[in-house]
């Protein structure tokens, strides 16, 4: 496997194996390169390539989009690129790389490449004079992906020049980090020093002020914000990456309910599983599917709110296990709660 350099360590990465785990557009995979669409912007071409492989020109990880319109992603390293397929910041990749692929096996025996030690702090929300630059409110970009005036208005979103910034509250609605999404295409960055990603469940801070019982679980924070324009309360996972702590967010909630409804492509499949597995006996689930398009705003851009509805309308509710003390015990829920 590719060796990359991650905290200070050369750790072997199976680069090939982390890129297939997505959906990409007329891909074409070869020995030591994919050539695909860009997945930073909306493209129908192979204008971007990646290397899967060290070769004589480049090492393995690296990429370039030659259609870019953003000059930060016209060429990158292999952690910024996953980081943006996992909706994470890139040291969140990092850690999820060495968690993954740092242990080895010398002679039988496990061994470990420790990163470089570094303190360990407990984050702290940021000041909201992070937000002053914004120019809050409605913006002709989430109007023109069908997110309802006062959906945007209740999320606090705003414009800094080219990009829409989505604030990422604490359940106490103090400020944990800013995600910027590019209005030119699908680039997105974080608030440098803000809170991880993976110990954050998008929109908790609204489930905490008006007490929901109920909520559609999904990816991104647009796709949260579609189901709330159709009047379906919502949260986000950020990303196709779910955990305990995620889990945990979730089960200290007011939330009782939740109905899964994930990307429509093998990422969100990985996804809906995830929370199943952690969720399953903590909190009634139903599964409600995307089969049209690949995701909750693309349903509602096309077909409008109804269309949204009629998923939620249509979710199955799932077969809770129970655990107690002389095993696990299986409960059929209802297809509705």
């Amino acid at each position: 496997m590719p060796t990359l350099l991650l905290n200070g360590q050369h750790v072997d990465v199976d680069i090939r194996y982390e890129l297939e785990q997505f959906e990409w557009t007329r891909p074409t995979w070869t020995e030591d390169r994919l050539l695909a669409a860009s997945p930073f912007r909306c493209d129908r071409m192979p204008s971007f390539y990646v290397y899967l492989e060290d070769t004589a020109s480049a090492k393995a990880g690296y990429w370039g989009d030659s259609g870019a319109i953003d000059e930060s992603f016209v060429r990158g390293g292999f952690v910024k690129l996953l980081a943006f397929l996992r909706a994470e910041t890139e040291d969140e990749t990092v850690d999820y790389l060495m968690d993954t692929y740092a242990p080895a096996s010398e002679n039988g025996r496990l061994t470990l490449r420790l990163p470089k030690l570094k303190a360990v702090t407990k984050p702290e929300p940021l000041s909201e004079s992070i937000l002053a630059n914004a120019r809050l409110g409605t913006n002709a970009y989430l109007n023109g992906r069908g997110i309802a005036p006062l959906v945007q208005r209740e999320a606090g979103v705003g414009l800094v020049g080219n990009a829409v910034a989505i604030p990422w509250r604490l359940p106490n609605g103090r400020l944990a980090n800013v995600k910027y999404r590019s209005v030119w295409g699908k680039a997105f960055w974080y608030v440098s020093g803000g809170w991880p990603i993976r110990d954050l469940v998008y929109g908790m801070d609204i489930v905490y002020a008006k007490r929901l019982r109920h909520a559609v679980i999904c990816e991104a924070e647009i796709d949260a914000m579609a189901w709330r324009s159709a009047g379906i309360p919502a949260i986000g996972t950020g990303g196709s990456a779910f955990n305990l702590k995620k889990a945990d967010i979730i089960t200290q909630s007011p939330i009782e309910y939740l109905t899964v409804v994930t990307d429509n492509d093998k990422a969100g499949d990985k996804l809906r599983a995830a929370i199943e597995r952690y969720l399953n006996g903590k909190v009634r689930l139903a599964h409600g599917y995307i089969t049209e398009v690949k995701d909750a705003n693309e349903l509602l851009v096309k077909h409008g709110a109804e269309a949204l509805r009629s998923v939620y309308d249509r979710a199955e509710g799932v077969r809770t296990k129970l655990r107690i003390s002389s095993g696990i015990s299986e409960l059929q829920v209802g297809r509705r709660f």
